[in-house]
């Protein structure tokens, strides 16, 4: 049904947001129209579409920040919503911890209306209705995590490479531009909200964090929508895709491959670029052959690879499409000697830290090397180092003979300067006028495009100009630090395939996964002070850590006591091993009296005089301690039986 006007409203039923022929302009400009799609609760809604098609103004649609045109939007009764985008907080002097927080007003003011009815109650306030709101807040709570709720939201902050509680209480102020948009992030998480709207949630997320988020949101029982150009991501957490394209929308049921290869598909059957369409479906069943490396996805990916035998036939209807996509290739290098880049006893060092001590590297000709590691571990900074913009603090870095470098920093500071696109590709190329224009061309720079002001491009601009000109410097081994930030999915995989064909060396930093598993054939990982090399590529390297980091969490667990039960040591046979036995029994019997107080708590009864109210109070205080002395005892005897057993 088309509506003439547009309608916000609420929605009794399973749903959590229901579009029906949504119609927005912007600045006069039709942006999109007849947009229709339901939500239901563990729902994943990716949003496809090029720069400009409307993703970001549909989420603040959703968000109601925005109202469409005509048509509507209904959201579930007592839905709450979530937005993040890539506004940074406002409120710059607040600490992180009290940021997040915010985001659980509901929380907040549940506790203070808990202490207020505490207050009335130890006063001497027994009345019907104090005891009757003081229940329904006890309930509240509980449904909202309970006494621990503030646990929960510091677990997102780990989760997204935040410290503990000590960094919580730093100012905003004291944050980088990144650390602030996975702030914002983490509020958005933190709210529990029943519709959450993500728009590039894997900014400044390293690999560990990416992984969590993946988990994070499969597990979530909310509807998610979100924009991302991270294609392992997407696929990681995808069920379903609305295609923004010529200003209508296609909404696709199924994982974001099989949406690929069903719209290439759909352009072989228009006869449309047969050979390109057919290269992309092979692409699609490369990625899911690649993504299967995680056992859990093994069986999922299988069966998605049969999706593509259905084809949706629409018509063929002229489509107003921009089918300019990246596609480049370096030119062929010149051949250097055998080892092309050597890193000898070095140490790495940023001021007041030591990244790297003694760290040694060598990588061959023609060699394809993905350098991977958390956020902070100093893989710019070794990178920075190989490349020759930093001396190592102790060591060298020494090239081998007729090597020539190409070096693309995260920061794209290869197009900085003064003057126009134009001026900077002449300038860094020494290309004349005509051939530096054809060289833009191949990067999506045409007509006057050439000639905007370096201080005017956009991210994904600036990061094309700076391939262009890498391109067109001939070097023989390329040092890469993020280089897909900006770009879109076309223009990732245009690059993809540039360094897949690329016979010289390359050393890759990025954590758009989906490249380091199609470009690497080797793994250095740069962790904990040490760089190690693993003569694997990416997605087997992480199979392998996996795997190895499962059987190490199996082997603590089957010496841990667990929260609420028991579990056995290890050597039965030993003292220290009887000590953590027993103390685990202890354990069990504490916290099954720490629950009965808490059962006390809850009950309104329990609080019913002053005098009842401190004693419950001071039960569950001694309850709680008991607790905590008896894990720490614990731990201190499971370190005597590691000890132990330890036979250096």
């Amino acid at each position: 049904m088309r509506l003439d006007r547009p309608r916000i409203g609420i929605l009794v039923g399973m749903a959590i947001a229901t579009a029906t022929s949504l119609d927005v302009h912007m600045g006069g400009e039709l942006l999109f129209a007849d947009v229709s799609f339901k939500l239901e609760p563990r729902e994943r809604m990716t949003l496809s579409g090029r720069n400009g098609a409307g993703k970001s103004t549909l989420l603040r649609l959703l968000a109601g920040e925005l109202a469409p045109d005509s048509g509507s939007l209904v959201l579930q009764k007592g839905s709450r919503v979530a937005l993040h985008d890539q506004r940074p907080p406002r409120e710059a002097e607040i600490s992180l911890g009290d940021y997040v927080f915010s985001g659980r007003t509901d929380m907040l003011e549940t506790e203070a209306e808990l202490e207020r009815l505490e207050a009335a109650m130890s006063a001497g306030d027994g009345g019907e209705e104090t005891l009757g709101a003081y229940a329904a807040a006890q309930q509240r709570l509980e449904h909202g995590g309970g006494y621990r709720w503030r646990d929960g939201v510091l677990a997102v902050l780990r989760g997204l490479g935040f410290g503990g509680e000590e960094e919580a209480q730093r100012s905003l102020s004291t944050f980088s531009g990144g650390e602030l948009t996975r702030a914002s992030l983490a509020r958005a998480l933190a709210t529990r909200p029943d519709l959450l709207l993500l728009d590039e949630p894997t900014n400044h997320l390293d690999i560990p964090s990416l992984e969590w988020l993946e988990r994070y949101l499969r597990d979530l029982d909310a509807a998610v929508v979100l924009v991302a150009h991270d294609r392992w991501f997407l696929e990681a957490v995808g069920t379903s895709v609305l295609e923004l394209e010529a200003k209508r929308a296609r909404f696709f049921a199924g994982p974001w491959h099989a949406w690929r290869k069903e719209q290439a598909a759909r352009e072989i059957a228009r006869g449309k670029a047969i050979e390109r369409q057919q290269a992309e479906i092979e692409r699609m069943e490369r990625f899911v052959e690649r993504f299967r490396y995680k056992a859990t996805k093994a069986r999922q990916a299988q069966s998605r690879l049969k999706q593509i035998d259905k084809i949706k036939r629409e018509g063929v209807e002229a489509e107003q499409r921009d089918r300019r996509n990246l596609r480049f290739s370096f030119v062929q290098p010149e051949r250097p000697g055998k080892v092309v880049l050597k890193l000898v006893a070095a140490t790495i060092e940023v001021p007041g830290r030591t990244l790297l001590a003694d760290a040694k590297l060598e990588v061959e000709r023609g060699e394809h090397v993905v350098l991977v590691g958390p956020n902070g571990a100093g893989k710019t900074t070794l990178i920075e180092t190989l490349a020759g913009s930093r001396e190592p603090a102790a060591g060298s870095v020494r090239l081998g003979h007729n090597v020539k470098i190409g070096y693309l920093s995260q920061h794209a500071d290869t197009a900085a300067g003064e003057g126009s696109v134009l001026d900077a590709a002449q300038r860094q190329t020494g290309l004349s006028g005509q051939k530096a224009r054809d060289l833009l061309g191949g990067f999506l720079f045409s007509g006057a495009d050439v000639e905007k002001p370096l201080d005017d491009i956009s991210g994904g601009e600036q990061r094309r100009l700076s391939l262009a000109i890498l391109v067109a410097g001939g070097a023989n081994v390329l040092i890469l630090d993020e280089p897909t930030n900006h770009l879109d999915i076309e223009s990732r995989e245009a690059l993809e395939d540039a360094l897949l064909a690329f016979e010289g060396a390359v050393i890759l930093v990025s954590h758009d996964r989906a490249l380091l598993e199609a470009v690497g054939t080797r793994t250095l990982v740069c962790e904990d002070g040490e760089l190690c090399s693993h003569q694997v590529g990416w997605a087997t390297y992480q199979r392998e850590r996996d795997e190895r980091e499962a059987a190490a969490a199996a082997a603590t667990q089957a010496a841990k006591p667990a929260r609420g039960g028991r579990r056995r040591a290890a050597a039965p046979s030993k003292k220290a091993a009887r000590k953590a036995s027993r103390l685990a029994e202890r354990i069990e019997q504490a916290e099954a009296e720490l629950r009965q107080v808490e059962e006390e708590l809850s009950d309104p009864e329990a609080w019913s005089s002053p005098g009842r109210a401190e004693r419950a109070g001071e039960r569950h205080a001694v309850a709680k301690r008991a607790v905590a002395e008896l894990y720490e005892q614990w731990e201190e005897a499971e370190g005597e039986v590691s000890a132990a057993g330890d036979p250096g």
